[in-house]
């Protein structure tokens, strides 16, 4: 599978079925899941094969876009997911961006963001990128906030109060 995104320490490209132990390692960490509203939603490497598949492979085909498998590059390795997702209620693309934990305070999250927003713009054309992020998601509110994205709104979902970003390319 070809590298979509490419940045100093990491690369992005779609997700394959090759991907299933590593989708399931880092949905399946409570660490990572915590703040995502989808937690127990793969719960086994059958579920991790579902999102692959019925998911995010079918996003590409339908919207040309997805998460993206997330590889540290030094280490060749799967570490989490980077990318957009169409939210037809928000009728927008949202960014969403998940790592192992080890990975995390490093500034990845950041460098990863930037790459996917660089690539929205670039390369997909899209002018308006969104974000929901749930208030006590400290490092996630940072990293928008650092990349541009401007707070709309906070309300509850899911159970958590969150914070809604916006960030329009011009």
């Amino acid at each position: 599978m070809s590298i979509l995104i490419e940045t100093p320490r990491l690369q992005m490209r779609q997700f394959t079925m090759d991907d299933v132990e590593a989708v399931y390692e880092f949905s399946t960490n409570e660490s990572v899941t915590r703040f995502t509203g989808d937690v127990g939603f793969i719960q086994t490497r059958q579920d991790a094969e579902h999102v692959i598949r019925d998911i995010w492979i079918a996003e590409y085909e339908k919207y040309g876009y997805a998460r993206y498998a997330l590889i540290h590059k030094e280490e060749n390795r799967v570490i989490g997911f980077c990318g957009l997702k169409y939210e037809p209620e928000l009728g927008s693309p949202d960014i969403g961006y998940r790592m192992l934990p080890d990975y995390w305070g490093k500034g990845l999250g950041t460098e990863a963001c930037q790459a996917i927003l660089n690539y929205a713009k670039e390369e997909l054309g899209l002018g308006k990128i969104v974000a929901e992020v749930v208030i006590e998601n400290i490092a996630s509110n940072q990293i928008l906030q650092k990349l541009g994205f401007i707070h709309k709104n906070t309300y509850l979902k899911k159970g958590f109060s969150i914070h809604y970003y916006e960030l329009v390319h011009s």
